[in-house]
């Protein structure tokens, strides 16, 4: 039995299906057989995944480089009875780990959210008898039974079908709600075409229907689905991977300076118990230590400030992700579009008529040139709108301030272009109340309503449906105000020319009924009916996002739309909002790609596909999954938007996930990264410039600390050659790294983003945080901050004064030069004397307070008794602010010279 639940079901017929799965097509399975298969399948239910542990995610905040050498130090030093210096590094350790934990993203929740959203009632015959049963209790071979409203249970291939019509938006990406049928398909069919089947945790939006279920849980498309967000990689950040090789790179340097420190003391004859002391001082000296703790927090920040942009970051990293992202891969249903389907034209007594107004709000007008028409005043753009208005059993209603459809969305668009014509639902159902109904059926490709004029006595019947069928039970159409031969071509011109811009068309029609009859019998609509008119529709784009997309232009970052909504409608869609110019195509041109002709490709050729195209229509989940890997084979930093489970895999994927906070499924909101939460994806565009912000102000705080770091190694590491006595000690170190990183390094998080910061090139994917220049500069105030400290230490101790106040002086100097070179890492961009001093007053806040810390660290003989510090002389006050001062101007006139090369080698 289980070997034959993995079949094409859509391609045999239902006869054949039920002799496979052992199923009575009028009585579904005996109790005692749903007891067998229920052991055999167990139930209905998506399976969860094993999250990862709390201790595990804290132990895993150790897992660094950088911090394996601080935690070796601490222990090594504790070892020594160093009680106090080994107690302050690994309480440095200790409280980084603690932030990360805390910062960290909850566990993922989307197999969870899968497993609930499946979680359901079915209405199903076992026995020969109909029950209502939970949904995990559901086997193979069940004979289910679907009404409007339900959830499908299960993948199931439908036996009977009462004009059904499923949204599976969710699941396929289609705009639409789909009208099944019981006819077969090819086995190549895919999955949005397969209209004899039913998929788990669709919605039923109309009619009734009938299937045996052929798949339960883990073996739905929706299972199927899980399995690939839970396969998808948590790929590395651009941020993570440049901090990881930074912290290599950085470790093996300090590994070499350490080991060398020690063996040139042991070497001088010094101890080897006191090298190893100096050699852990220059260990922690050159670590880093406020760097995870700052990048940490501000990236929480950063986050923060999205949120006042309504955008909600989920994880950390994505902040960062977001200013180096390359390609936008956005889902078009209820992403770049409105997600519901709104009249845009009519074409009705040879005239064609423009509907204002977007999605289902009832505000808008009927135009003709730009001006405004009263349909009273045109009785056959009247009658029209009112075809659609009666011929219809959708209603619209407002809920908590938003417009709702309840019914068809094709049906609901007709009754608001009724509605913003002028036309009173009340009124006209009053006047003409509806006598009976033929409801529309696939095989049919109409509807139709008789109603009965309380004005005039009159009956009258308005039909619906399908242009080709309406055309053929037609005898005439209303032309100029007139009833007139039927023009077929004409009409067929018309819709075609709809069609080309992807919008879907019905047509209208209308006869007169014999008066004494109030109902319809069998083919007397087979002709005799009058043409009104066209109306066509679509889902239209949100008006905001054109201009975000040319945003994303000016930022060099590529639009593609990556939609299982058919390849016209697609196309239309990315011609409105200009998606070719983002890949420097004109307006008209539109490399589009089906999901039909993906599968010809092999994964070399999909890489290169996936470059060049814009557009790619009916393509399903997996398809969306190898897309963005393809794009990613090419070093793009990928950011993919969605709102459907058919989403959830590519936005597992991707560099960076961007949910839709209000229509998105839970199933896509855990996925993402990121959500909307205006579902808006002009959103995403200020998003992206808080991304580049946030980097800037990460690399401004990296280029201000790496200084200290290096000329805390170099003060150690002179020392020792010189065979002097340490200026600086490991405890002193971590005061001046801990303290200066919080209350000063912190304070460039809050620098507001730079001019120009949109009209950037997006940062590429290999490319180091640190550029030439700003190694040029760490290097020099690194000098500057060890001749002063040293230099200052040295003199001092020349001069009778002692060791402990001595060391205090350097460490001071440390501590000031620090501050006054955190106003010259403001902006790398922008020269110091150009900057508005106040833009960040934290700025201004945080040094006025490491002055108070540095006071309470030099006069407080509590902090002298723990970091060996001492009260320092008014001169050596002098000595302090005259080093600050100078290493200030310095970097200024170092600026200058910067400015001077780069305009010299613009001009070359």
């Amino acid at each position: 039995m289980e070997r034959l639940l993995n079949r094409h079901w859509h391609h045999i017929s239902i006869e054949q299906l039920a002799n496979l799965v052992e199923t009575d097509l009028q009585k579904g399975l005996s109790n005692i057989e749903v007891t067998r298969r229920q052991g055999l399948f167990g139930p209905n239910v998506v399976s969860a995944q094993k999250k990862m542990g709390p201790i595990k995610r804290f132990i895993l905040q150790f897992h660094q480089p950088l911090v394996y050498v601080l935690l070796a130090a601490g222990f090594v030093t504790f070892f020594l009875k160093e009680w106090i210096d080994a107690v302050v590094i690994l309480a440095v350790v200790v409280i980084n780990a603690i932030i990360g934990f805390i910062q960290e993203s909850k566990a993922e929740k989307a197999i969870e959210s899968l497993r609930e959203m499946v979680t359901t009632e079915a209405t199903v015959f076992r026995a020969g008898k109909k029950t209502r049963i939970p949904s995990r209790e559901i086997v193979p071979g069940d004979l289910v039974l679907l009404q409007s409203g339900d959830k499908v249970p299960a993948d199931m291939r439908l036996s009977q079908v009462r004009e059904l019509k499923i949204d599976e938006s969710a699941l396929t990406g289609e705009s639409v709600s789909v009208q099944k049928e019981d006819d077969l398909f090819t086995p190549e069919t895919i999955l949005a075409d397969r209209k004899n089947m039913a998929y788990n945790g669709t919605l039923v939006t109309y009619g009734q229907g009938q299937g045996i279920v052929v798949a339960i849980g883990d073996k739905t498309e929706t299972g199927r689905i899980s399995r690939l967000i839970s396969e998808a990689v948590d790929l590395a950040t651009p941020l993570t991977k440049k901090i990881t090789k930074f912290s290599h790179v950085l470790l093996y340097v300090i590994l070499a300076l350490a080991f060398l420190t020690f063996a040139v003391g042991v070497f001088r004859g010094e101890s080897a118990i006191e090298m190893f002391m100096a050699s852990v001082a220059l260990a922690v000296g050159a670590i880093p230590e406020g760097l995870p703790a700052a990048v940490t927090i501000m990236l929480a920040i950063g986050v923060r400030r999205m949120a006042n942009r309504k955008a909600i970051i989920r994880k950390l990293p994505a902040v960062e992700t977001l200013g180096s992202t390359t390609v936008i891969c956005s889902d078009k249903t209820g992403t770049l579009t409105q997600n519901q389907m709104t009249v845009q034209h009519l074409f009705c007594d040879g005239q064609v008529f423009d509907v204002s107004g977007i999605g289902y709000q009832p505000e808008g007008e009927i135009t003709k040139d730009d001006q405004p028409i009263r349909v009273d005043e045109n009785d056959v753009l009247q009658d029209c709108l009112t075809a659609g208005l009666l011929c219809n059993e959708s209603e619209i209603s407002q809920n908590d301030g938003r417009w709702e459809i309840q019914g068809d969305p094709t049906e609901g668009a007709l009754v608001v272009s009724a509605i913003k014509s002028g036309l009173n639902k009340d009124e006209i159902e009053s006047t003409l109340p509806t006598c009976d109904i033929i409801p529309f059926e696939s095989q049919r490709q109409y509807m139709a309503t008789l109603h009965h004029n309380q004005d005039s006595g009159e009956r009258v019947v308005y039909v619906k449906g399908a242009v080709e069928k309406l055309l053929s039970m037609c005898d005439s159409m209303m032309m100029d105000g007139n009833e007139s031969e039927l023009d077929s071509e004409l009409i067929i011109n018309k819709t075609n020319e709809f069609a080309s811009r992807g919008m879907r068309v019905l047509a209208l029609a209308k006869r007169f009924h014999p008066e004494d009859h109030n109902h319809f019998h069998k083919n007397e609509l087979d002709g005799g009916l009058c043409f009104l008119g066209l109306q066509a529709m679509i889902d239209p784009p949100r008006p905001e996002v054109e201009s975000a997309i040319q945003a994303c232009k000016s930022a060099g970052i590529r639009v593609k739309m990556i939609t299982g909504d058919h390849v016209l409608t697609a196309s239309a869609i990315a011609k409105q909002l200009g998606l070719s110019a983002t890949h420097g195509y004109d307006s008209e041109t539109i490399p589009t790609v089906t999901g039909a002709e993906l599968i010809q490709y092999s994964d070399e050729e999909l890489v290169e596909l996936a470059q060049k195209a814009v557009v790619f229509a009916r393509v399903a989940p997996e398809q969306k999954l190898k897309l963005v890997e393809a794009l990613q084979a090419k070093n793009h930093v990928v950011a993919m938007t969605g709102d459907g489970v058919n989403d959830a895999p590519a936005l597992k994927q991707a560099d960076i996930g961007i949910a839709m906070g209000i229509t998105g499924t839970e199933v896509s909101k855990e996925a993402g990264d990121m959500l909307l939460t205006d579902d808006n994806f002009a959103t995403i565009e200020s998003a992206v410039e808080e991304g580049r912000g946030v980097f800037d102000n990460l690399t401004k705080f990296i280029a201000w600390t790496l200084p200290t770091n290096m000329g805390e190694g170099l003060v150690i590491l002179a020392a020792i050659i010189a065979g002097i006595t340490l200026p600086i000690l490991p405890v002193q170190i971590l005061w001046i790294n801990i303290t200066t990183a919080l209350l000063l390094g912190l304070m460039l998080a809050f620098e507001p983003n730079e001019q120009g910061i949109m009209t950037r090139p997006p940062r590429e994917s290999n490319s180091p945080i640190l550029t030439r220049n700003l190694i040029a500069r760490i290097l020099l105030v690194s000098f500057l901050m060890l001749c002063g400290a040293l230099g200052l230490f040295l003199w001092n101790r020349s001069v009778g004064v002692g060791l402990e106040e001595a060391r205090t002086i350097a460490v001071s100097v440390f501590v000031f030069v620090e501050l006054a070179y955190l106003f010259n890492c403001r902006s790398l961009t922008i020269p110091t004397l150009k900057m508005n001093f106040f833009s960040n007053k934290l700025a201004i806040v945080g040094s006025i307070a490491m002055f108070i810390v540095q006071l309470f660290y030099i006069y407080s003989p509590w902090m002298n008794h723990i970091f060996h510090s001492a009260p320092i002389r008014l001169g050596a006050w002098i000595q302090i602010l005259v080093v600050s001062i100078v290493a200030f101007w310095i970097v200024i006139l170092f600026e200058f010279l910067e400015n001077r090369q780069i305009t010299k080698e613009d001009l070359d």
